[in-house]
């Protein structure tokens, strides 16, 4: 018989810290590009670093995400309300580790734009498709709101099991050096 986890394996710590820096960077520095910073040469320049970063999410998150359907979710002992708030954050945090990068490809491809990836490879523009553009840009707009808040609700969920439960649950995730 199977042991039961206590802990998630390394792959799958490196993962979650990876790409929670990945996606908090990127969720940083598009509200930056995008809401602050005004128009103007380096604010093209930001973007390519924007779209480039966003295809290696891309990528390094959807072997994040197929991991971790592979490995499965450890029970969290909770019940009721904080359970089901619990599995709904992490799985909205899941998808918005690909809904993000291909609503941000999208909206680049339907919006005529092609997308430099570190100036090794080029994604050509498609057809420009102001209605798929704009929904592509609604979505990536509206889930980037879903996954700060979602991202406030999960820290501050950790931070009740470090702080008040004392239970164990944040040395699951943590990196073991």
């Amino acid at each position: 018989m199977k042991a039961a986890m206590t802990g998630y394996d390394r792959v799958s710590r490196v993962n979650h810290w990876v790409l929670a820096a990945l996606m908090i960077g990127m969720l940083i520095m598009g509200f930056y590009v995008f809401k602050v910073l005004p128009d103007g040469p380096d604010k093209g320049a930001l973007v390519g670093v924007h779209k480039s970063l966003g295809v290696l999410v891309l990528m390094l998150g959807s072997w994040r995400v197929a991991w971790r359907l592979r490995q499965g979710f450890l029970p969290d002992g909770q019940v009721g309300w904080q359970a089901r708030l619990a599995h709904w954050a992490h799985r909205l945090l899941l998808a918005g580790i690909v809904v993000m990068p291909v609503s941000g490809l999208g909206l680049s491809f339907f919006g005529g734009r092609e997308t430099g990836v570190f100036g090794v490879v080029t994604i050509p523009a498609g057809p420009k498709i102001e209605l798929v553009a704009g929904l592509a840009s609604a979505v990536h707009g509206a889930f980037a709101l879903v996954l700060v808040l979602t991202l406030v609700l999960h820290v501050l969920g950790a931070m009740k099991h470090a702080l008040y439960d004392r239970d164990g649950t944040m040395a699951r995730m943590a990196p073991k050096l």
